[in-house]
């Protein structure tokens, strides 16, 4: 029965990622997005093709920008940029933890440096540096904070997830079975979940970007005349309900808040039965 059930998982994840794949190539989003959404089809298929028609598919021609301007849906982008740049280092952290048979505390240790440097160093700080003048450096600036909430609230998530999980499902504690991959979609999908509402308060407060309207320039100046507006260009300034940015201590609250929640993840998975 369960093998059944996560043969057609992946079967319905391969179409998933197919369809994402075809179809974002048209969607007027941003490239590092793109990748986002064809990731999370791969990692929590069905799931994360329904996000994506759901946040970020343009209902009709012309109307991405406003589509993805409301506030849930340019938490959706951060939080799916999120899981998709540490969800490729927290799997590879994941599979050569569980193929050496580490213990856990080093494996838990290593799919979270791997996930927050691939995270950090490439989905954030690089794919994202022309925010920051184009200077890389300057990027992980400002990115480092951003990336350590996120990513602490999805681990938080994670962790007892994928405890439980393994604990239950036989033989998922091995990379070569599929299994493995079906407890890791599983904990992801449930990462994402609990990552959501942090990266809510980044959005509102432009310390994470949200979704992008990306348009050829022709494209832009057309819509704009005929809408009245300047340019199709979306960003998370222009959500409603803007909050100012956090002062310092604000900060140092939500980072505290995030370390306690990981905490909380990590006891969890230890009191799993």
């Amino acid at each position: 029965m369960l093998s059944g059930i996560i043969l057609l998982w992946f079967v319905l994840t391969a179409l998933a990622v197919g369809f994402v794949a075809l179809d974002i190539r048209t969607t007027p989003e941003s490239a590092v997005l793109k990748w986002a959404f064809v990731l999370i089809a791969a990692y929590t298929g069905p799931f994360g093709a329904f996000l994506y028609v759901l946040g970020c598919r343009e209902p009709l021609p012309g109307l991405h920008a406003r589509y993805v301007a409301t506030r849930w849906r340019q938490v959706l982008g951060s939080t799916m940029h999120c899981v998709a740049g540490d969800g490729v280092g927290i799997l590879v952290g994941a599979a050569i933890g569980s193929a050496l048979r580490l213990s856990a505390p080093v494996h838990l240790a290593l799919e979270y440096v791997l996930g927050f440097g691939f995270g950090w160093t490439v989905f954030q700080a690089l794919f994202m540096r022309d925010m920051a003048g184009g200077s890389f450096a300057r990027s992980l600036r400002m990115t480092f904070i951003p990336e350590f909430l996120s990513m602490n609230a999805l681990m938080a998530g994670m962790v007892p997830v994928m405890t439980w999980f393994m604990a239950s499902v036989p033989g998922s504690e091995f990379p070569r079975n599929l299994s493995f991959w079906f407890v890791m979609s599983i904990a992801l999908f449930a990462g994402g979940i609990i990552a959501y509402p942090m990266n809510w308060w980044l959005v509102a407060r432009h310390l994470k970007h949200g979704m992008m309207t990306v348009r050829r320039r022709e494209v832009e100046h057309r819509e704009a005349a005929a809408e009245g507006e300047m340019g199709e260009m979306s960003h998370p300034a222009m959500t409603s309900g803007h909050v100012g940015k956090p002062s310092r201590a604000g900060v140092v609250w939500m980072a505290a808040l995030s370390v306690v929640l990981f905490a909380v993840g990590i006891v969890l998975s230890v009191i799993a039965p």
